[in-house]
């Protein structure tokens, strides 16, 4: 994500505005310079964030625990937690809090018409529902849409945001808080079968058939089919060399168009992990499907970044299993009942286990990501609204691995209680280690990244918040974003009679619905005589300013220094009539 630059200036109490370097002699230096930058930021792990889940026997969310409560392990060998945050979901009692944005400008701030307002819906979690259209049947969509119908129309709050996907690439919708349009592209969904209409073929093979035979060499399976073929096709009994040739051509067939969908519908899959990475709070993919397999290399390895993406980014994968509740196939009415018993037999085993492996990636993914995965069950409502909820508390434990190999090496966690009193733990179940050495500053970007697209508070370092804004005329608008930020507890390194530091100051415009709008990083290097630094303990402040348009915004303030490595970081809003 590419931060645009913006004209910001550095406003400290004496009210005077810094800006860009000089080159003087190292006597008379600057004591504070002001710098503008437009970043781009990439993932790398060094600091590694572990959402924890708590529940007691009866399954509801435990809120008191503190940092002492947890023990955390990286491939069995204990972790010191650096950082320890308790969130809370909208729903629940002493739901985080987000700053109001209505205070009087700091002193030393240039005054502007207009005032902030906090709008009661800015959105805290986001949803991306994905219709898996290519895998689906029309039955199983028909449920699925009603279910999802109510669940969209009565069952979202005002601070969700929705998308819906398919997997077809076809009738989609990006982030909205409109149900109106939800539902109605919700209603637009079709299946779209990779073989064309969903009607039953002689052969009749299926993917997971065709895999048995094609590249295991599944002699049973060979055989299985050519009895269907036989009885499908109203074959003579000494057509065997005929119906075998046939299945042979029709299972490569099917394996290389079945392949093609499972490539496309993992490839959409991984897309919108990534669209998700760049929404500012809470993000959850909920695939919607009848199941599909992976069989081959390439589709694994696909399942596999999908998993270790979604966890670098913090995204959730929830999945529903559309067809609900599993009947035997044995007793599937369009199959025709002129086998012998030793093939229907045969058949019906296959059938088994080619629907248990066609909702093992869907509970791949869950299991992989910490979400929830439903199937079995013909309540496909309370599925939705299941898969689809936040925990009510989520804990959120960091620590920064020792002797970390930079070999793309996958690390397992555990992270367990002092006192367990019989709670269940659930955890992120690990991370993948970055595949190239990680310096300090490659360190520092990432962690202002994850904190910039998070909705997390953080308060390691007093800053306050202030948003002001003027309209030069009805359809533009100048909004300022102005951050207070107390020097009091900021560690300064003593060097040549100067105490030095540095602050990143990011301040990021998020539309109504959270998608990105602008923003701008500020390096604010200090180099203050003692004399100074007495005089601006109390407080400097950076003001960035945007051109937007009017409307609601949420704006996120990001802050933290190099010498403590302590971070600050805090939401706000304003509405601009």
């Amino acid at each position: 994500m590419r931060l645009a630059a913006c004209g910001v200036c550095l406003l400290v109490t004496l009210g005077f505005c810094l800006k860009g370097a000089q080159e003087t002699s190292a006597q008379n230096a600057p004591e504070m310079v002001s710098r503008d930058s437009a970043p781009t930021f990439s993932s790398r792990v060094d600091l590694v964030l572990v959402p924890v889940v708590v529940r007691d026997r009866t399954g509801k969310a435990v809120g008191n625990l503190t940092k002492d409560d947890f023990r955390l392990f990286d491939k069995n060998k204990p972790q010191t937690i650096a950082r320890f945050s308790v969130e809370k979901s909208a729903g629940s009692p002493d739901a985080g809090k987000t700053v109001q944005s209505n205070s009087p400008p700091p002193e030393g701030a240039s005054a502007e018409s207009g005032k902030t307002s906090r709008p009661s819906d800015i959105p805290e979690r986001y949803v991306a529902y994905v219709f898996d259209d290519l895998n689906t049947s029309f039955a199983d969509l028909a449920r699925v849409q009603k279910a999802a119908k109510t669940h969209l129309s009565e069952h979202l709050q005002p601070t969700d945001r929705a998308a819906i996907y398919t997997t077809s690439g076809q009738n989609m919708l990006d982030f909205t808080s409109d149900r109106a349009k939800l539902l109605d592209m919700l209603m637009r969904i079709h299946p779209k079968p990779m073989f064309g209409a969903a009607t039953r073929n002689c052969p009749d093979i299926s993917y997971y058939m065709a895999d048995r035979i094609i590249n295991k060499n599944d002699q049973q399976a060979m055989q299985t089919e050519i009895q269907e073929t036989i009885v499908c096709m109203s074959l003579d009994s000494s057509a065997a060399a005929q119906a075998q040739q046939m299945v042979q051509a029709t299972a490569s067939q099917v394996l290389s168009i079945s392949e093609q969908g499972t490539r496309i519908s993992l490839d959409v899959i991984k897309g919108i992990v990534r669209r998700m990475s760049s929404m500012p709070g809470k993000r959850i993919v909920v695939l919607v499907s009848s199941g599909f397999l992976t069989l081959n290399p390439d589709s694994v390895e696909m399942k596999a970044e999908i998993m270790d993406r979604a966890a670098r980014e913090n995204v959730v994968i929830s999945s529903l299993d559309a067809r609900g509740l599993y009947t035997d196939p044995t007793f599937d009415a369009s199959r025709q009942a002129k086998m012998t018993q030793q093939a229907e037999i045969l058949a019906s085993q296959y059938d088994r286990e080619s629907a248990s492996a066609q909702a093992d990636v869907l509970a791949e993914l869950a299991d992989g990501t910490d979400g929830t995965f439903f199937q079995n069950n013909n309540d496909l409502l309370a599925g939705l609204d299941r898969v689809a909820a936040l925990p009510e508390v989520v804990y959120l434990l960091a620590f920064s691995p020792e002797n970390l190999k930079s070999d793309g090496s996958f690390h397992k966690l555990k992270v367990t209680l002092v006192n367990e009193r019989g709670f269940e733990v659930r955890a992120r179940r690990g991370y993948y280690a970055p595949r190239h050495g990680v310096n300090a500053e490659e360190t520092a970007k990432a962690e202002i990244e994850d904190a910039v697209f998070s909705r997390e508070e953080m308060h390691e370092l007093p800053v306050d918040l202030h948003t002001q804004f003027f309209k030069p005329d009805p359809s533009d608008a100048k909004l300022t974003v102005l951050a207070r930020i107390d020097l009091k507890h900021l560690r300064f390194k003593k060097t040549e009679g100067r105490n030095q530091n540095n602050l990143t100051v990011v301040s990021v415009v998020f539309d109504h619905d959270g998608k990105y709008v602008t923003g701008v990083k500020k390096i604010i290097d200090m180099k203050l005589k003692d004399e100074t630094l007495e005089r601006l303990a109390s407080g400097i402040t950076v003001k960035s300013s945007f051109d937007v348009k009017p409307g609601v915004y949420m704006i996120r303030l990001v802050v933290r220094d190099t010498e403590g490595q302590m971070m600050a970081a805090t939401n706000g809003a304003v509405d601009i009539p």
